[in-house]
């Protein structure tokens, strides 16, 4: 989603120093707390948002669930750290959050000179523009001379300087440091476009009193692998976040729900299957991570597996309606793969 610049998340006043690696024991403070901390979004319909009655729902959120579901057998086990953009990353490097499931984009110098580890991508994305259907507009590149909604301090805010600049068009920025902030102004006609990450516009456009009357426009100007991020210094914690989501894609590949996974356990002769349910004689590949050899059993039974996930949360049964696309399957078209698990 939006993209705090490094000169923003690092600065001294902010940070300090630069921020200590995880101690190499993360799994044991987490089973000491008796539940897992994920840093999250504020607010972001589909991605993570409490409900009336407080009950945190979105696709981050079954992401941290499901590591929960991993580390105890229990994805109830759960708190959440809500941040913004600017927040986020101070609240990982603090220790306040165990694990960053919001909407994050994976970059070198947040690879590095933040101090966190990334290697999952549960989304790909891209950014893009919204704009109201009344303007006719069809292509991105019919857009200059437009006033355009967007929030300081991220690259967001870059990426859309060099697209217009590189397309020879002209535009007016019209800029806001919260996000709240620029989708009021979108919202009151004070800018005819909306740029960030387009799976934000799916979610902003929802929360328009009249989400028909706006589009979503097919350019997307950059790459934005998002997913889980943890603090450099535990390969072993590194590893449990990053084979949780390999667990809910392979679990998918081989056809196994939150539904049928209780009778694919009682009679699968796979011995691939029975290895990631943690029912093949001598597996050790639970307790190699630290876990029960039934970890992929239990995320996929809290969960089900990335297609459930996606599904309910921003796919087509969801009120966002977002299509799978590149996010679809190796074997569908897309770019989600699972390294084999043996």
């Amino acid at each position: 989603m939006k993209k705090t610049l490094l000169s923003a998340a690092i600065g001294a006043a902010a940070l300090g120093a630069m921020a200590p690696a995880a101690s190499a024991a993360t799994l044991d403070t987490v089973k000491s707390k008796g539940f897992l901390q994920c840093v999250v979004n504020s607010g972001l319909a589909g991605f993570a948002q409490p409900d009336a009655a407080g009950n945190w729902n979105g696709f981050d959120v079954d992401y941290c669930r499901a590591v929960a579901a991993a580390v105890f057998g229990d994805a109830s086990k759960v708190k959440f750290t809500p941040t913004t953009a600017q927040t986020r990353f101070p609240a990982l490097q603090s220790g306040e959050g165990d694990v960053l499931f919001r909407n994050t984009t994976w970059t070198i110098s947040r690879d590095t000179a933040l101090g966190f580890n990334f290697r999952a991508v549960n989304y790909y994305d891209g950014q893009g523009f919204m704009v109201s259907k009344k303007l006719n507009v069809k292509s991105a590149l019919e857009l200059s001379g437009a006033a355009v909604c967007v929030q300081s301090g991220t690259t967001t805010e870059l990426n859309l300087a060099d697209y217009f600049k590189a397309n020879n068009l002209q535009y007016n920025p019209v800029v806001f440091e919260k996000v709240e902030e620029v989708n009021a102004a979108y919202a009151a006609g004070r800018c005819d476009v909306y740029t960030t990450d387009q799976s934000g516009l799916y979610s902003i456009r929802l929360g328009l009193a009249n989400p028909d009357e706006h589009v979503v426009l097919p350019e997307i100007i950059s790459k934005e692998p998002l997913g889980p991020a943890v603090r450099q210094g535990d390969d072993q914690w590194f590893d449990i976040v990053s084979w949780t989501h390999y667990a809910l894609v392979q679990a998918e590949e081989f056809g196994i729900t939150k539904a049928n996974i209780d009778e694919i356990k009682g009679s699968t002769t796979n011995p691939d299957i029975k290895r990631f349910l943690g029912i093949e004689k001598d597996s050790k590949i639970g307790t190699d991570l630290g876990l029960t050899n039934d970890w992929a059993y239990n995320i996929i039974k809290a969960v089900g597996n990335y297609g459930e996930v996606f599904e309910r949360n921003i796919g087509e049964g969801s009120p966002l309606k977002i299509q799978r696309g590149i996010n679809a399957l190796w074997s569908k078209g897309g770019l989600q793969y699972a390294p084999p698990i043996r």
